[in-house]
């Protein structure tokens, strides 16, 4: 599906591209724009951590692959440096533990 991910490409360099807002309001705007982006990217990475744990031979937090998880941090480290490896190691484990506990209750439900 390449014409989505560069039609999320586009939509996502202009919201970085702007200039930062002078006012609180402003600002306030501009991060709820973000989120609305960030929640359905979210939801979209739930969905295919949902769809790796059905192909993985052993899923669930059983199946985690730390070399994997690093490879994720060191890739976002180098795309929000003032971030940094360490928040974005505690930001990442939280949302890959939070991905795999959503899809074991959902294959619990089947």
């Amino acid at each position: 599906m390449p014409e989505a991910s560069a039609a999320v490409d586009t939509s996502i360099a202009s919201l970085i591209a702007r200039p930062h807002p002078a006012t609180v309001s402003g600002c306030r705007a501009a991060i709820d724009e973000i989120d609305a982006v960030l929640a359905a990217l979210l939801e979209y990475r739930a969905g295919l951590t949902e769809r790796v744990q059905q192909l993985k031979p052993v899923g669930g937090h059983a199946g985690r692959d730390a070399d994997r998880e690093a490879e994720i941090v060191a890739g976002m480290a180098r795309r929000a440096p003032r971030l940094g490896p360490e928040r974005l190691t505690r930001i990442m484990t939280t949302v890959i533990e939070e991905s795999l506990d959503l899809a074991e209750s959902s294959a619990s439900r089947r």
